[in-house]
């Protein structure tokens, strides 16, 4: 019986310690091994991406969208395919993306339309903070610029406004919808300068401009880069800009507040989403493609030539800039008196 017992003992231990050694070995084995966000990170992009552009074809978030992704495309080596998905001042393009799948193959680019919709409509179809994961803010604007069409009899932002209250309501001005920077911009001038403008929805800012080239509409609040052409044609006449300061591009066009709109200041911005639940590693992976994207000579030019500012801020910080700017913009919506739709 003793020996038995003590052959029982003995055959215990070397089953523990071959246990042992067992499990320090699968251990050791297993941390050389990449973890499964390790190896989902290092296998992405292995497909197509796509990038939804919530705008027409041809307009300043696709343009943007075009020079970035160029350099997605030759870092990341897939194709990152720009859709363009207008309508209702972006939300309709935004909301696609909400309901992706959470799989780091659709991404959002778009402008500050993404936080003034939630002060414009009364009931968007996705939650703007909840429901994405930001990547990284591209730009900050200039502003944009007020411009009208050569038939209109002002050469000054003072004569506009004469003019306007002259002619309360029949100044037309194009927009890309309600919300829209061109929307707002101009909501927030009339507003500032107690005059009366009425805003002509459009479906992006293409078709917008084209009718106030046309003499259809007489007034826009549109981005530099999108009037320089116009203008230096004559097709089109600038009267002042939205942002804090003259433009290097411009020197001579005056800021609303030095024109005569003390304390006037809109700008817009330039960002990237995933749809909320795309795993950190990949939306972690895009920033730093994004910003390394940002920091190339290439896209610098353009943004300089377009009038942008750029950023390449991180996750956080864009979460962070978004919980401010949600805010600030309900309260130009209050201050407009504009109701949502």
């Amino acid at each position: 019986m003793e020996m038995s017992l003590r052959g029982i003992v003995g055959s215990g231990v070397l089953i523990y310690r071959l246990i042992r050694w067992v499990g320090a070995a699968f251990i050791a084995v297993a941390a050389m091994l990449p973890t499964a966000a390790d190896a989902q990170l290092a296998g992405y992009p292995a497909k197509p991406v796509r990038v939804i552009a919530p705008f027409p074809a041809g307009g300043p978030v696709e343009l943007l969208g075009r020079v970035i992704t160029r350099r997605f495309i030759e870092t990341m080596g897939q194709p990152f395919v720009i859709e363009n998905r207008p309508g209702a001042s972006g939300t309709i393009g935004t909301d696609l993306v909400a309901k992706a799948p959470r799989d780091g193959y659709t991404l959002l680019l778009t402008n500050c339309s993404f936080s003034s919709n939630v002060a414009y409509y009364r009931k968007l179809p996705y939650d703007s903070l909840a429901d994405f994961a930001p990547i990284t803010q591209i730009t900050m604007t200039s502003g944009n610029l007020l411009v009208i069409h050569p038939s209109v009899p002002a050469r000054s932002v003072k004569e506009f406004i004469a003019l306007a209250k002259a002619r309360p309501g029949q100044l037309n001005y194009a927009t890309a919808g309600i919300g829209s920077p061109q929307h707002v911009t101009g909501a927030l001038f009339a507003s500032m300068a107690g005059i009366q403008l009425t805003p002509v929805a459009y479906k992006g800012n293409p078709p917008a401009l084209n009718d106030v080239v046309g003499g259809r509409i007489e007034v826009i609040f549109v981005t530099p880069a999108a009037a320089r052409p116009y203008l230096e044609a004559g097709r089109l006449r600038a009267l002042g800009i939205a942002g804090p300061r003259r433009l290097p591009t411009l020197p001579d066009l005056p800021t609303f507040n030095e024109a005569g709109v003390p304390g006037y200041e809109y700008t817009c911005y330039h960002g990237m989403w995933f749809p909320a639940g795309v795993p950190a590693e990949i939306v972690r992976r895009m920033n730093a493609e994004a910003v390394k994207a940002i920091a190339t000579p290439e896209v610098r030019k353009y943004l300089a030539e377009s009038d942008y500012f750029p950023v390449g801020s991180s996750p956080e910080e864009f979460t962070e800039f978004l919980r401010k700017d949600i805010p600030r913009q309900i309260s130009i919506a209050k201050k407009i008196g504009i109701q949502p739709q």
